[in-house]
C-alpha cells in the first residue's frame, strides 16, 4: 500500500504564481514520482454541497451561487463557536465532466483533493483569537500532513512536518506586512511542535534555530529542485525569437531581465538606479505585478524628468530605457529568460532564490546578492554584489553588458550549477525526512509522474 501524504493548497490557487506555488507544485509531484498517495488540501471560498458536480464546478469557478445570507451567518457562527472541535474538509471529485485544460499547468500531482471552506482565513482568525492551530481532519487520514507554508493550521493524530522558507517578516520586517507579533507566535508555536520542519537554504535553517529556538536535529535543509518544462526550454531558437519579437518587440540577447514580484525585498528601486546609471544602451524589461510598496521602488521611472524612459505594456513601438510588463504567460516568460543578455536579480532577502537559479538553467548570465541564501544556491557560477551597494551593481552591470567573455563563462557555468538542484537529489533528501516521521518512501514508484511545472 502506497503510503498517504496530503500537503495543503495555501499558494496553488489557480489564479496565482508564486515561488511559494512552484514549491508546493513541484513537491507534489515529487512525492508522486516516489510512490506516494498524494492529497492536497485547499482552502477555496467554495461551499460545501452534496452535489458532486457542484462541488467539482466550485473548485474551478466558485461563482456557483452562494447560500442564503442566514445559511451563511448560522455556519459561520457554528464554525466560531466550535472551532475548538476542529473542522471537516469535504472532497473534491474531479471526474472530466468540467473541462479544465486551461488548468492544467497550474495543478498539482494529486491523487485526492480536499476543500475547506475559507479555511485558511478560517484558521488565521482562530490562531487569532484563541492562539493555537485549527484542526482538519479528512474522512481517511493520511500518514503524514506536509504544509507547505506556516499555516496555523493541525491534523490530529498524525504527523505534520511544516516548510518554513524564510524568516523575512523577522529579520527584514519593514518589507512585509505581516502583523510580527502575531507571526513570530506562531512560528514559534510551529518550530516547537511540529513534527519535523523543512526548509530551503542553509541560511533559512540557522534563522530558525536562532531566532524560534527550533531543535537543530527537527530541522532539516532539502533546497529546492529546479525543474523546467522541457516543451519550454528545449524550443528551437528561431521560435523563442520569433515569440520575444512578436510580443514584445525585443531583440534577441539585447536586453536585461528582471523576474518576480514588485516589492521592498525584492530591492527593484536600487536595481533601476543602478541600471540607469550603468549607461547601457539596452532596455532593462521588468517582469512582475506590482504589490506592497511597489511605488516606492519605482518612483524613480515616473520622476517628470526622466518618465519619457519608461513604457507601460506590451505593445512597444519606440526606443525606451525601462519596460514594465505586468504579467507574461510561462511559455514566454521561459522564451524571455532565454533571450536575455542577462538577468538582475539583486534581492535583499532570499529563502532560497530559485528565479536566479532557473534564470541559469536556461544559460542567462545572472547578476545577484551575496546575502542570505544566495551565495550558496548560486556558489560561483554567477555575479554577487551587495544589494546594498549601488555602486557594485553599476560595475556588475556594465561587465555584463560590455564583457563578452564573462558572458560566455557564465552561461556555461549556470546550467551546470543549476543541475546540482535535481529531482533526485531533492527526493533523497526528502525520503531522508520522511523516514525520520515513520514513512517510507525509499520503495521505487509504480510509475513516474508528470514533471512539475515551475510557477511564473
Amino acid at each position: 500500500m502506497r503510503p498517504r501524504i496530503t500537503i495543503d493548497g495555501h499558494n496553488l490557487a489557480l489564479d496565482q504564481g508564486t515561488g511559494v506555488a512552484t514549491y508546493a507544485r513541484n513537491l507534489s509531484f515529487r512525492l508522486g514520482a516516489m510512490g506516494a498517495e498524494v492529497g492536497v488540501l485547499y482552502g477555496t471560498r467554495a461551499s460545501p454541497s452534496r452535489n458532486k458536480l457542484i462541488r467539482e464546478i466550485a473548485f474551478f469557478d466558485n461563482r456557483v451561487g452562494e447560500p442564503s445570507t442566514l445559511l451563511r451567518w448560522l455556519r459561520n457562527t457554528r464554525r466560531t463557536t466550535l472551532g475548538s472541535f476542529g473542522e471537516y474538509a469535504t472532497e473534491v471529485p474531479i471526474t472530466g465532466n468540467v473541462i479544465s485544460t486551461t488548468f492544467d499547468s497550474r495543478m498539482p500531482h494529486f491523487d485526492h483533493l480536499w476543500n475547506l471552506e475559507n479555511g485558511f482565513t478560517q484558521a488565521a482568525n482562530h490562531f487569532k483569537w484563541f492562539k493555537n492551530r485549527l484542526k482538519v481532519r479528512l474522512p481517511r487520514a493520511p500518514e503524514v500532513m506536509h504544509w507547505t507554508y506556516p499555516l496555523p493550521m493541525l491534523m490530529p493524530g498524525i504527523k505534520n512536518i511544516y516548510t518554513l522558507h524564510d524568516l523575512v517578516p523577522l529579520r527584514l520586517p519593514y518589507t512585509t506586512l505581516d502583523h510580527k507579533r502575531r507571526y513570530l507566535r506562531l512560528n514559534k508555536l510551529i518550530a516547537q511542535k511540529a513534527d519535523h520542519i523543512i526548509t530551503v537554504s542553509e541560511a533559512s535553517r540557522r534563522d530558525i534555530i536562532n531566532l524560534l529556538g527550533a531543535d537543530p536535529d527537527k530541522v532539516t535543509n532539502t533546497y529546492q529542485a529546479v525543474d523546467l518544462p522541457r516543451k519550454f526550454t528545449d524550443k528551437p531558437l528561431d521560435e523563442a525569437r520569433d515569440e520575444i519579437t512578436g510580443s514584445f518587440g525585443l531583440e534577441w540577447k539585447k536586453y536585461f531581465l528582471f523576474f518576480g514580484a514588485i516589492e521592498p525585498k525584492k530591492n527593484v528601486g536600487r536595481m533601476i538606479e543602478a541600471f540607469l546609471a550603468s549607461g547601457s544602451d539596452l532596455p532593462l524589461v521588468i517582469v512582475g505585478k506590482q504589490a506592497w510598496k511597489s511605488e516606492e521602488e519605482l518612483k524613480l521611472l515616473f520622476d517628470d524628468h526622466i518618465r519619457y524612459q519608461v513604457q507601460e505594456g506590451s505593445v512597444l513601438r519606440t526606443k525606451r530605457k525601462i519596460i514594465l510588463l505586468d504579467y507574461a504567460p510561462f511559455r514566454l516568460l521561459i522564451s524571455l529568460i532565454r533571450g536575455a543578455k542577462a538577468a538582475l536579480f539583486p534581492s535583499l532577502y532570499e529563502g532560497f532564490g530559485l528565479p536566479a537559479l532557473e534564470a541559469m538553467k536556461l544559460g542567462t548570465p545572472v547578476m545577484t546578492s551575496n546575502t542570505s541564501s544566495l551565495p550558496e544556491v548560486v556558489g560561483e557560477a554567477a555575479i554577487t554584489v551587495d544589494p546594498y551597494d549601488v555602486r557594485a551593481m553599476v560595475e556588475a552591470i556594465r561587465a555584463l553588458d560590455r564583457d563578452a567573455d564573462l558572458r560566455g563563462w557564465l552561461e556555461g557555468a549556470g546550467p551546470k550549477r543549476a543541475a546540482l538542484f535535481n529531482n533526485e537529489a531533492y527526493e533523497r533528501k526528502l525520503s531522508e525526512v520522511y523516514a525520520r516521521v515513520g514513512v517510507d518512501l525509499s520503495r521505487p514508484p509504480v510509475a513516474e509522474a508528470a514533471p512539475a511545472l515551475a510557477a511564473e
